[in-house]
């Protein structure tokens, strides 16, 4: 009818509804893939969404501080993922990734929470310094990683020699995480420094942690004196 305005009745714009965090949760549970979470909980992450799939969905959102806020707040383990891959990492203050990183749970939120956002941040040194000797082991495992980072990046200040005497003393009974990022700051100590090297070697050697590691063929194994001398291997290469 002419001068009659109709009110549409067309469905709501997708990308609007996606971008809610209700939305993005149902997409997320429709991501979910029954084989991707058994082998995701035998390492202790409980979600079943496909990572390829979800840097996906973190791609077409682009960085949205707020929503990866909200997201972080649902306790969804594949929302906090996504969360990790969409926030600005220099926007977290000090208090607010100390926070994150006690909730973070599991093997995987942790990892990226350290790795994509705590690295950039200008609170990093602070809360390696802070983490590193936490007694809770999962949170000092954090503290070792942004060790080891370290130790390639910016050894500048580091006490080499006291960090080689702690993995001497605490790694062998150390707690899973924990033990595995004090290996990976062992391995990084023999890699990057050649007066250490001897040492560092002698310490893998005698502890054994992860010498048995299951390892893929053409992967290099976890264990320190065979991760260090491959390493250095393939740098006398280049």
């Amino acid at each position: 009818m002419a001068g009659t305005t109709v009110a549409s009745t067309s469905a709501p714009d997708k990308s609007l509804l996606e971008t809610t965090v209700a939305g993005l949760m149902a997409e997320l549970a429709a991501l979910e893939e029954p084989r991707a979470r058994e082998v995701n909980e035998k390492h202790g992450d409980d979600h079943g969404v496909n990572l390829s799939k979800l840097r996906a969905v973190a791609k077409r959102l682009k960085t949205q501080q707020d929503l990866a806020r909200e997201l972080w707040d649902t306790g969804d383990t594949a929302a906090k993922l996504l969360a990790l891959l969409i926030c600005r990492p220099k926007a977290f203050g000090r208090a607010e990734l100390d926070s994150m990183l006690r909730e973070a749970r599991t093997p995987k939120v942790q990892d990226w929470l350290v790795n994509y956002v705590v690295k950039k941040s200008p609170h990093s040194e602070d809360l390696r310094l802070a983490w590193f000797s936490d007694p809770d082991p999962v949170v000092a495992s954090a503290g070792w990683a942004l060790t080891s980072e370290r130790v390639v990046r910016k050894p500048e200040g580091l006490d080499i020699v006291q960090l080689l005497d702690i993995i001497e003393a605490d790694m062998k009974d150390a707690p899973d995480r924990l033990q595995w990022a004090m290996n990976h700051c062992l391995a990084q100590i023999g890699i990057e420094f050649p007066e250490h090297r001897a040492r560092a070697l002698d310490i893998g050697e005698r502890l054994e942690v992860l010498k048995d590691y299951p390892t893929p063929p053409n992967c290099t194994s976890p264990f320190a004196p065979s991760w260090i001398n491959e390493m250095v291997r393939r740098q006398a290469i280049k």
